[in-house]
């Protein structure tokens, strides 16, 4: 089983719906105002998520980006994986 990554980017809503999403992120101040890095397990599980989502948030005001390979890098070994490209999917 493939695990999938994804960016999720949030726009144009308020404080408490953004409370609401169930992912650790960033709050932002700016032309987005939330950003976070989230995991699946596979895209059936990615798909259930982002349909929470419009529930959540009640419109098309995010994006959900799915990474093919995600950038990380491991302190102690030194390792450094790159990000190859990123999809948006259609909303």
């Amino acid at each position: 089983m493939i695990k999938t990554e994804a960016i999720l980017l949030v726009w144009g809503v308020r404080d408490e719906v953004l409370e609401k999403i169930p992912v650790e992120g960033q709050w932002l101040y700016g032309e987005y105002d939330f950003i976070a890095r989230v995991e699946f397990a596979d895209v059936a599980e990615m798909e259930a998520f982002e349909r929470l989502l419009r529930r959540i948030i009640n419109g098309n005001t995010y994006k959900l980006l799915p990474v093919k390979i995600s950038a990380v890098r491991d302190r102690e070994s030194m390792k450094v994986s790159v990000i190859e490209a990123i999809q948006e999917l259609a909303v």
